[in-house]
């Protein structure tokens, strides 16, 4: 199975365990940055680990820290493998393109319509340089 994603922020290529989120998430209080979990207990996914997982964003609950949160999970090394979200979100790419330009390593940010999102759910997906993600063999 493949889909062609607009790619939102280019960055490195990544594989993992798709995260499908049921729910928007705030990073700012919703994702810890030192360990990569969902940390707001209210989210049906609370204690899931973000880190080298794909996650697929259905949307964000806005905080201006979004950004800041997202840096810090790159900059700690626990940053999701790429994220594919189904609309852009400025406030929370700008925490990827601040990281590139600090020289770190970013995951790729992809948007991709919602409605494909379930049929990645639970499985190891390939995102490319080019923006496709393939299902892994």
């Amino acid at each position: 199975m493949s889909a062609a994603a607009e790619i939102l922020v280019p960055g490195k290529a990544g594989e993992g365990e798709a995260l499908v989120l049921m729910a928007p998430i705030s990073f700012w209080g919703g994702v810890d940055p030192k360990t990569g979990r969902i940390a707001d207990v209210r989210h049906p996914q609370h204690g899931e680990t973000i880190s080298g997982r794909v996650l697929f964003l259905p949307g964000t609950i806005g905080s201006s820290s979004a950004s800041a949160v997202l840096m810090e999970l790159v900059h700690n090394g626990r940053a999701p493998a790429a994220l594919v979200l189904h609309e852009p979100d400025a406030i929370l790419l700008l925490g990827l393109i601040v990281a590139r330009e600090m020289g770190w390593e970013t995951p790729m940010a992809v948007r991709l319509g919602r409605d494909l999102f379930e049929a990645y759910r639970g499985r190891t997906v390939e995102v490319a340089g080019d923006g496709a993600l393939t299902v892994a063999a």
